[in-house]
Parts: structure tokens; C-alpha cells; sequence
């Protein structure tokens, strides 16, 4: 949830659609829309989490991406902040910018998350084992 915060905060300003975005996905993993709301609103005390599972890594990078796309607009702030926090998250730097087109392009295409995944999976090598760098 942090990290789709400080995605949404990336072109200075949450809008609405974000905000629902942001909303829901709390809802969808238990969070009321008030503490949603809180977290937003306090989103610079917090420290970015760093999943340590690869699937957990691609759903978040995943999470990212989706949220970048929930405005309809994507700002450049937004897309090198998803390039970066796939850096962050333990991807390696030569195949990130690949893995966010290629994980906008399918859901541009309304494509399930799983599918992009295993679509992923032949191009994705994650820092195996050694962690984000």
C-alpha cells in the first residue's frame, strides 16, 4: 500500500481515480477506506517494504504499474518511478524498462495479472538469491 501511495504522490498530486484505486486495493486486503486515507495523508513518514519472495516482487511491481495506469494519464515522474522501484524490488536493471511496458501493455489489454506473469517468466531472471540491490 506505501509503495502505490508514493506512486500516486510521483506527478505531485493524488487524484481522484488514484484515490479510489488506492482505496480499493486497501479494501481488498482488509484495510478500511479510512485508514486508507490516513496512510495517504502521513504516505512521507513511511519507509518503502521490500517483498522477499519473487512473486510477491511482481506483484508489487505489478501493484505499481496498475496504479500508474488508474489515471488514464501516464506521467513520466510515474514511469521512471516504476522503472526505479523495479530496480528497488530486485529486478535486474537491463530488463526492467522491458517488464513495465510489458506489464502496462497487458492490462491496457485488460489481460489477468497471472497471465502477464507467466508471460514474464521467460524474460524475468530476478537477482536470484541475492536480494535488491
Amino acid at each position: 500500500m506505501a509503495n502505490l501511495v508514493a506512486l500516486a504522490k510521483a506527478d505531485g498530486h493524488i487524484d481522484e481515480r488514484e484515490m479510489n484505486f488506492i482505496v480499493a486495493v486497501g479494501k481488498k486486503n482488509g484495510v478500511r477506506a479510512d485508514d486508507v486515507r490516513n496512510l495517504v495523508a502521513h504516505a512521507h513518514d513511511r519507509t518503502m517494504l521490500v517483498p522477499d519472495n519473487d512473486s510477491e516482487r511482481f506483484d508489487q511491481i505489478f501493484d505499481l504499474v496498475d496504479m500508474m495506469l488508474a489515471d488514464g494519464v501516464v506521467d513520466d515522474n510515474e514511469m521512471d518511478f516504476c522503472i526505479d522501484m523495479a530496480e528497488k524490488l530486485g529486478f535486474r536493471k537491463a530488463i526492467v524498462g522491458v517488464l513495465v511496458r510489458k506489464i502496462s501493455l497487458g492490462v491496457k489489454d485488460g489481460l489477468p495479472r497471472e497471465r502477464i506473469k507467466e508471460e514474464s517468466q521467460s524474460f524475468l531472471n530476478y537477482n536470484e538469491g541475492l536480494g535488491p540491490h
